[in-house]
This record gives structure tokens, C-alpha cells and sequence, in this order.
């Protein structure tokens, strides 16, 4: 018979527990909630000392590199944004001294935002604004050749600034000069490197401002050989053949760089005096309005597509459309002299007399004027301009009086304001103030043929 056998055991000591003991658990809990309270209040009484600075603060050092800048630059070089009046985003020229704040003495990037300045100085309606930028380019070029003399490409460009910078109307004096150092840098270059396309081609510029055509095409020719798919080769070998007068050919050349840049609006304006040369007016018109709408997609407000539109149909007879074309370039600038005389000068063509006078008193004696976005008005409330349905820009948004200074006699461009002001004076029997305007163009351009018939048929107008 089976049986149950029972074991038993004593238990001593204290009673089991599966559950935290809660004094002791809560008490660290209070000691460590006490220290991050006061770690706390130390942390913010140290801030507001300033002895230490608070977290999350953005970094002082720029966080965008030198090469996020340069390709910047140049997307916006490619684009046709290359100095955008606009100061709320940066331009191809903003990129590149971006850049080049970061890293000074770079001596390629130097090099190319030269290039670019140059470049940008024939989007600029002045003279006065062209010499400042070619004098920055010239200056940025020095540098970079400082830094790297024996570098082909920076030679190259060496020789695009200069030769730009030695435009007598720019230059002066000194012309003679600056085209002579673009031919030395031309010639550094192609010792470097024989091969160098660009430097070919800025060459043969070089050679057609000293008048030695058949070198120029072929140095033109080499360099479109050595390297078809650049904008500068086919602009340049373009330049030669309308120095040539085969404005075809030129034509031809312009419109292969323009497909290899296709937002560059000066290339459209070559291909459009060309045009307006062969007096194909359509097509002169056509590239002109081009450009004028490359710069309307990129928010560039540049007057010199309106002003060669305005300019074409004052060739063609067609004043009205023509005015109002320059009053359009006007009202993106009403600041600008130069435009105010390239407006009365078409009025003065439309025979618009009493139009023109107030207008082309601007870049001869100067003016103060009244601006707002509606209309344009001297200080007796004589309205010179109504703007149109845009309404005219005031760099900076700064409406309301406004003084215009008068241009120096210092182009034939400007000669002929004076010559056109000083004839609609005659014209209107003010013969008075004709006189010393008509007096300073003779002084300035004694031996001009052409200048100084004009000025003869004027005095005999007002019976000198």
C-alpha cells in the first residue's frame, strides 16, 4: 500500500518581495528631479551673463562653400542673369564675389569673374556706367595675373578685359595703351599654350581694333576649328565678319553662339544690328524683341532692347510706335540720361519739337523731375512722360524728386544730344540758348565734317 510522504520546510529570515520598495525608488527620483532644476536655473543665469551662449544657435561660419557659389555663378552666366538690378537674389556677378569672399586670392576665379564684368559693361546704357565696370574687370584681371603669370587662360582673358577697356570712348588716352596690352597678353597666352582656343579668339578682336582684318579671320577660323562648341570662338569670328561688312556671315557666327548660350541677350542685339544693317527690319525686330523677352522671364529690367526697338522703327518712318518703345526704356530707368537722349532725339525724328525740348534738356543742361509710377513731370507739374500700364521703376522704390546730371560732352553719342537739343532751340527761335550749346559741340569736334555742317545750318537758322 502506497503512502504519501510529506516534506516540509522551515522558511526563515524576512518574507519575499517581488515589488520595489516605493521609499527608496521615490526619493531618488526627488534627487535627480532637484539636480536638473538646478542645472537648470545655473544654465540660463550663465546665458543671460553671457558666459555661455544658447543652444541651437546658427553657425558663424557661412555654410555654403566656394564651389557652390562658382556653380551658381555660372548657371546664372548661362541663364542670362548676369547683373540683375533686383538686390533680393544674386546675380552672376553677386555669385562670383560671393565666391571670391571666401577665397581672395583664387586667381581662376578672379579670372572669370573678369570676364563676366566685361561681358555685363555691354548691357550698361552709359558710358560712364561702362568705364566703371571695365575698370572693376581690369582691376580683378591684374590681380589674377599677379597671382598666375604664366597661366594660359588667365593671359586669354587678360586680353578680352583690356581689349574692351581700350574703347577711345572709354579709354581716352589711354587706348592706345590698353590695346597694346591685350596684344601682349594675346601673344603670353598662345606662347603658353599655342593651342588655346579662347585666346585665339580674343586675338583676332584684338587685331580687328588695330584694323589687321585677314590676320583676324584666320586666328577667328583657328579658334572655332579648335574648339565649335564656344560661345567666345563663334562671338568673335561673328565680330570679324561684320567688321568685314559681310553682316551674313555675321550673323551666322552670332546665331551658333547664341545656341550654344541661348540666354545671353547681347548676342541677340548683334544678330539684330546686323539685321537692321541689311535693313531686314522683321527679323531686326524679331532678335531685338528676343532679348527684350529673355529679360522680361528673368525679372531684368534692361532698357537697351526697347532702345533698339524704338530705333528701328524711327529708321523705318514709324514715330509713334518708336516713342512709345523709348518711353518704355524710360520708364525702367528714369534716372538715366543717356535714355532721356535717345528718347528726345526720336521725338526730334517724329519732328516732335515742343516734346523733345524738356526731354533732351536732360543729359545736355540736366533737369530735376518729378517721378511716380504713373507719370513723369517737371517741378511745375508738366507732365514730360506718362508711364506705361507697368508703371515706371525707380531703382530702390524711391519716387519723387529727382536730379538728373548732364553728360559730358565726352562720345559722338552724346555730341549729337547737344547737336539735337541745340537744333530743336533753333527750330523753336530760342536762339539765345542755342547758341553756347551749339558753341561747345564746334569747340569739342572742331574738324567732324558731319558735326560741323549741321552746326552751320543751325547758326544760319538763327541768322549767324
Amino acid at each position: 500500500m502506497s503512502q504519501d510522504i510529506k516534506y516540509t520546510r522551515n522558511l526563515v529570515g524576512k518574507k519575499p518581495s517581488f515589488r520595489q520598495n516605493k521609499d527608496q525608488a521615490a526619493s531618488y527620483r526627488i534627487l535627480f528631479y532637484l539636480l536638473v532644476i538646478v542645472a537648470g536655473i545655473l544654465i540660463v543665469s550663465l546665458q543671460r551673463r553671457g558666459v555661455v551662449e544658447p543652444l541651437f544657435l546658427p553657425t558663424p561660419v557661412p555654410t555654403r562653400t566656394v564651389d557652390s557659389y562658382l556653380q551658381e555663378a555660372r548657371d546664372h552666366f548661362a541663364a542670362g542673369r548676369i547683373d540683375d538690378p533686383d538686390q533680393t537674389r544674386l546675380d552672376a556677378i553677386e555669385a562670383y564675389q560671393a565666391a571670391l569672399a571666401m577665397n581672395p586670392d583664387n586667381p581662376a576665379l578672379l579670372a572669370e569673374l573678369s570676364r563676366v564684368m566685361t561681358y555685363s559693361s555691354s548691357l550698361l546704357p552709359t558710358i560712364e556706367q561702362k568705364r566703371e565696370r571695365l575698370t572693376q574687370a581690369r582691376e580683378y584681371i591684374d590681380r589674377a595675373t599677379g597671382l598666375a603669370p604664366d597661366v594660359s587662360s588667365i593671359q586669354a582673358i587678360r586680353t578680352l578685359v583690356y581689349d574692351w577697356n581700350a574703347n577711345p570712348l572709354i579709354a581716352g588716352e589711354q587706348a592706345a595703351d590698353y590695346l597694346q596690352e591685350a596684344r601682349n597678353a594675346a601673344a603670353r597666352a598662345l606662347q603658353l599654350d599655342p593651342n588655346n582656343a579662347l585666346a585665339l579668339a580674343y586675338y583676332a578682336e584684338v587685331l580687328v581694333d588695330q584694323q589687321e582684318w585677314t590676320q583676324a579671320d584666320e586666328y577667328a577660323r583657328q579658334a572655332v576649328s579648335l574648339n565649335p562648341n564656344s560661345m567666345d570662338a563663334h562671338r568673335v569670328r561673328g565680330y570679324v565678319q561684320e567688321s568685314l561688312g559681310n553682316y551674313n556671315a555675321a550673323i551666322e557666327e552670332y546665331l551658333k553662339a547664341a545656341e550654344i548660350n541661348p540666354n545671353l541677350t547681347f548676342l541677340y542685339i548683334s544678330i539684330g544690328l546686323n539685321y537692321r544693317s541689311l535693313r531686314v527690319y522683321n527679323r531686326t525686330l524679331e532678335y531685338f524683341g528676343k532679348a527684350a523677352n529673355i529679360n522680361e522671364a528673368l525679372g531684368i529690367m534692361d532698357p537697351l532692347p526697347y532702345i533698339e526697338i524704338a530705333k528701328t522703327y524711327a529708321q523705318q518712318g514709324e514715330f509713334f510706335i518708336a516713342s512709345r518703345n523709348g518711353e518704355k526704356a524710360l520708364s525702367f530707368d528714369p534716372t538715366s540720361a543717356n535714355t532721356y537722349g535717345q528718347l528726345g532725339s526720336i521725338y526730334v525724328q517724329a519732328r516732335n519739337y515742343e516734346g523733345a525740348l524738356p526731354i533732351l534738356a536732360c543729359p545736355v543742361e540736366g533737369c530735376t523731375i518729378n517721378v511716380s509710377p504713373d507719370e513723369i513731370t517737371d517741378l511745375e507739374g508738366n507732365t514730360l512722360m506718362t508711364c506705361p500700364v507697368s508703371g515706371c521703376n525707380i531703382p530702390g522704390g524711391d519716387y519723387g524728386t529727382i536730379t538728373i546730371e548732364p553728360m559730358p560732352l565726352s562720345s559722338l553719342t552724346v555730341a549729337y544730344y547737344y547737336i539735337r537739343y541745340g537744333s530743336v532751340l533753333a527750330a523753336l527761335d530760342l536762339c539765345a540758348q542755342a547758341f553756347p550749346v551749339l558753341d561747345a559741340v564746334g569747340d569739342a569736334y572742331p574738324n567732324d565734317p558731319v558735326i560741323t555742317s549741321i552746326l552751320e545750318e543751325n547758326y544760319a537758322i538763327c541768322g549767324r
